[in-house]
């Protein structure tokens, strides 16, 4: 009897599950259309309704005609209901934003890291303040926040709790999880800023509808995400997705890694400018924005909004051929990349390669053509006719809303119950 029981239990938490996660993301729907969408049963579909309503996740959202009858009630999942937290640890900051549940952003909070390598503690700090400024800023009580996703760069173990090995940032078996612990009682749920990203691109960006894909990010450095039957692929030891660091040249340029050759080395936007430093002494891009925005790759950039500025302005230069020696530069940068994107069309088969981070979105604005025609030159012909190259939907400073994404899956996947 308590085996039948534990099967009704785990019976009705199922269906609950697959109610909201249906109600969130399709939603606002009718009952009616939440039994066709799901496959339950009427009664079952009024009884999980009824307990979505008690617990204040589910709310009336209109109503609309039917054939010959009346209306049918519309539902949705309630905003109000939860929060989220979303944490970016990117090279040049610390972003903090707090979202409700349908991820409408509420407040947010950034603090810029300076150059070199950012310490460990420091960046546990720096959010652990963002955390507490966001939930004061947007007046939200603590007990009301589902969890807070953190983004990270580099690759996530746990064992059993996340530890970060990100070499590029200096950080060798960083214990994440449990510094952040000592500082929040909130649920923590951390996990790689590419693969996060790559997760909200799929549920509510580029990405939607599509069971296999790669999100290719690209800032300073560049990573993915690579998504097949529609769930991130992590590998062996969570370390898949490291893009930037496969080789493209042979005994080629140094990495900020340590290695030589690697992608990063030839398409992340601090190594394009240090090119065009390199080999034609900086200057001023004709159409505003100084190229001398960045210092050489070992010391980091002086500034975010420094290097973007600059990196758009080389890339204006670019296009509208005011000058040949930026042209050179991006469009060897976009061989680079199209060959980077040509490997992971041959190896991975994908229906989408999605372009994001800043640095993605300005080279997707400028020079999406010139990267198709240089994927066109390295992948197989056959996959990439079925591939479709496109930009990121939800905007360049997309990880926090990524991050929070984290914590939303399991609240959705348990229910609605944390």
């Amino acid at each position: 009897m308590a085996e039948n029981r534990r099967t009704v239990r785990d019976l009705r938490r199922g269906n609950r599950s697959t109610l909201l996660r249906t109600l969130y993301f399709q939603g606002p729907v009718s009952r009616q259309e939440l039994g066709e969408l799901t496959g339950l049963s009427a009664g079952s579909v009024s009884s999980v309704v009824a307990e979505l309503f008690a617990d204040g996740l589910a709310e009336d959202a209109g109503s609309v005609g039917s054939d010959g009858g009346r209306p049918r009630t519309l539902l949705r999942v309630a905003p109000g209901s939860g929060h989220l937290i979303g944490a970016d640890i990117g090279e040049t900051h610390v972003r903090v934003a707090l979202f409700d549940l349908a991820l409408t952003e509420l407040a947010r909070w950034e603090h810029p890291l300076g150059p070199g390598r950012p310490e460990a503690g420091a960046v546990v700090e720096h959010i652990l303040t963002g955390v507490d400024l966001v939930l004061a800023k947007g007046d939200v009580a603590a007990d009301a926040v589902i969890g807070v996703g953190v983004g990270v760069p580099g690759i996530v173990e746990r064992d059993p709790e996340a530890v970060v090995h990100g070499q590029s940032f200096g950080w060798d078996a960083v214990p994440l999880e449990r510094l952040l612990r000592a500082g929040t009682p909130l649920p923590l749920f951390i996990d790689n800023g590419a693969t996060a990203q790559g997760q909200a691109e799929m549920w509510f960006g580029a990405g939607r509808d599509a069971d296999t894909a790669v999100i290719a990010l690209i800032g300073s450095g560049a990573g993915a995400s690579i998504v097949t039957g529609g769930s991130p692929y992590r590998g062996a030891t969570s370390s898949a997705g490291e893009w930037g660091h496969t080789v493209v040249q042979v005994g080629g340029r140094t990495c900020r890694c340590g290695a030589v050759g690697c992608l990063e080395a030839y398409i992340g936007a601090r190594a394009v400018l240090d090119r065009y430093r390199t080999r034609h002494g900086g200057g001023i891009a004709p159409g505003g924005g100084s190229l001398d925005g960045c210092e050489p790759a070992e010391s980091g950039p002086v500034s975010a909004a420094g290097q973007q500025e600059a990196f758009a302005a080389l890339l204006r230069a670019a296009a509208d051929g005011a000058d040949p020696r930026a042209r050179e530069v991006v469009e060897e940068a976009a061989a680079y990349l199209g060959a980077g994107i040509a490997d992971l069309v041959n190896l991975f088969n994908p229906e989408r390669i999605i372009l994001g981070g800043w640095a993605g979105l300005l080279l997707a604005r400028h020079a999406l053509p010139v990267v198709r025609e240089a994927t066109a030159r390295y992948a197989l012909r056959r996959p990439l006719a079925r591939t479709e190259i496109t930009a990121a939907a939800l905007g360049p400073d997309a990880v926090a809303l990524g991050a929070a994404t984290l914590p939303l899956a399991r609240f959705l996947g348990a229910g609605g119950r944390t």
